[in-house]
């Protein structure tokens, strides 16, 4: 008896560097884990769910061209990817060849240059996740707020963000460049700027360990609030390379405050399968399959039809009920919204994370 075929999933994830590795093993892990489920409750339609795994190494050359291999091995969708600017080359080219993309955990609000019925995506729009951002900043008192950034369209736009929506709310923004400004240059400025707050919108481990170190080490900046919008505290490298100088460090992480029946029991899976406490990223990674598993079943392995249902799917994610929509300014189908965290990591207990803000 010859066995069914299967239903394939073209998956892109950083798996080596410069690619952020840990993130990507995040993600995978998340993935992984929702495909095993799936075939144990029967694949799709008696059909198992398989992965083809590609490594992008947070390249966007690299990507198109696996999006353009997935493609030409009958991939009935792709799924994945975390760095903003490699899932924007990625979902150019499946935008391109009429390939369903959901996106996982990619925030650039620009994900397609032209609004596109073939990409979807879970994760919030960084316009909306930076706000909130700005808004904890806001209440804790900050209004003076340096930016330490390397040159990157995520980090420029990112910067624009802060910047335009603290200047009405009374907050000023100083710009300062990562790339030319040494440790000890950038902690001169801070002093010099009279900084409450600065946010590293940098590379992990080069520039922020020695940026975060530096700072930690002048004391004159002792009630400096570090914060790192982009997320680089949530993952055990952070904290491995830092200690207690990474803790206290606010950022941004997509997560509910309290996991429900499903999210709780992923969770526990997750752990298992990392070895470790899983990020909000595992958690997307999941909840991705999770959805282009309810759209195969019901459409196929039509990659029009299955396109065509963004906006009709609705399944139980991890961190709530998951839905797409049309979003003014997003060019792709979005769910509205992922919830959103302000956390840090606990002085007293680096391993432990503290929810400071949601929004």
């Amino acid at each position: 008896m010859t066995a069914a075929p299967s239903v394939r999933i073209g998956v892109l994830v950083p798996l080596t560097r410069p690619g952020w590795v840990e993130a990507g093993r995040h993600l995978l892990a998340g993935l992984e884990l929702a495909a095993h489920e799936v075939n144990q409750a029967g694949g799709i339609a008696g059909r198992p769910l398989e992965l083809l795994v590609r490594d992008t190494a947070a390249d966007p050359g690299r990507a198109a061209a696996a999006v353009d291999e997935l493609a030409a091995l009958g991939v009935a969708a792709l799924a994945g990817e975390y760095h903003s600017v490699v899932a924007r080359a990625a979902a150019a080219r499946a935008d391109a060849l009429g390939l369903p993309f959901l996106c996982s955990s990619a925030v650039l609000d620009a994900l397609t240059e032209e609004p596109t019925e073939w990409v979807a995506r879970l994760a919030p729009a960084q316009s909306r996740g930076w706000r909130v951002y700005a808004d904890f900043l806001l209440g804790a008192g900050h209004r003076r707020i340096a930016v330490a950034a390397q040159p990157s369209v995520y980090w420029a736009a990112g910067t624009g963000i802060l910047r335009d929506h603290l200047a009405p709310r009374g907050g000023t923004l100083i710009e300062l460049d990562a790339a030319a400004l040494t440790p000890a240059d950038l902690v001169e400025e801070l002093a010099a700027q009279h900084a409450t707050a600065l946010l590293l919108l940098v590379g992990l481990p080069e520039p922020a360990v020695p940026i975060v170190r530096a700072v930690r080490r002048d004391p004159r900046l002792a009630e400096l609030l570090i914060g790192a919008p982009a997320g680089q505290p949530e993952f055990a490298e952070w904290a491995s390379l830092l200690g207690g100088d990474g803790a206290a460090v606010p950022f941004l992480r997509y997560l509910p405050e309290h996991l429900g029946p499903l999210g709780t029991r992923v969770g526990t899976a997750l752990r298992e399968r990392l070895g470790e406490a899983p990020s909000f990223v595992a958690f997307e990674g999941y909840d991705t399959v999770a959805v282009l598993a309810a759209l195969l079943r019901t459409h196929g392995a039509d990659r029009a039809r299955t396109a065509e249902g963004w906006s009709e799917v609705a399944v139980d994610g991890t961190r709530g009920p998951i839905r797409f929509s049309r979003v003014p300014g997003i060019g792709v189908r979005q769910w509205a919204w992922a919830p959103v965290q302000v956390a840090d990591r606990d002085p007293a207990r680096p391993d432990r994370f503290r929810v400071l803000h949601t929004g």
